[in-house]
């Protein structure tokens, strides 16, 4: 008896050992819940000073299916991540700038931003995919995707220069640095 509780304890003690090493990703809490490890969902995968990011799923017994699905979920995802960080630079920006009738600045302005966005989603890259067969045989296609900030401002900048009105209120060199600002943030999540 005394050597079967000696085996069990060693055989613990190892199983311990090769979990603590890395044997294995899926941790147990005292609970019985476990730990469940996400694909691309590290710090790469997220926005930065320098790039929006998203990553999504998509779930299809077809491959190109569950592609397209996790495109569309990402870049809506990357869509909207965009949109509410240049509604929150254009309001920065507002602020910080004496203009004239700021409602109709700030409509103006979101109103060429979202045409932006909406055609800078073309210029999104692939950082990132992962496939994965289910247990019912359908596949789960894992995309993370980025796009550069750059050409964002740079086109909110031409289309705010071609409308005179705003052009008045506008500094490029301003809005640059809001917008610098707010993508710092993302650094800190």
């Amino acid at each position: 008896m005394k050597k079967v509780l000696i085996l069990v304890a060693t055989a613990t003690v190892a199983g311990v050992m090769m979990t603590a090493c890395g044997g294995s990703k899926k941790l147990s809490s005292t609970d019985g819940s476990t730990e469940v490890t996400v694909p691309l969902s590290g710090k790469e995968y997220r926005s930065d000073k320098d790039y929006f990011r998203a990553t999504q799923t998509g779930k299809s017994p077809d491959l190109a299916t569950a592609k397209k699905i996790a495109l569309q979920n990402a870049k809506a995802e990357l869509a909207g991540n965009i949109q509410s960080t240049v509604k929150a630079v254009t309001e920065n920006y507002t602020n910080q700038r004496s203009v004239g009738d700021k409602q109709e600045f700030e409509n103006k302005f979101e109103e060429n931003a979202r045409t932006v966005v909406n055609q800078s989603l073309n210029d999104v890259k692939i950082i990132g995919e992962k496939t994965f067969k289910e247990k019912d045989g359908k596949l789960t296609y894992y995309i993370a995707i980025e796009m550069s900030k750059e050409p964002i401002v740079n086109n909110i900048a031409d289309r705010i220069s071609k409308d005179a009105k705003l052009q008045l209120d506008f500094d490029k060199h301003q809005f640059q640095k809001t917008f610098d600002e707010e993508m710092k943030k993302f650094e800190n999540q």
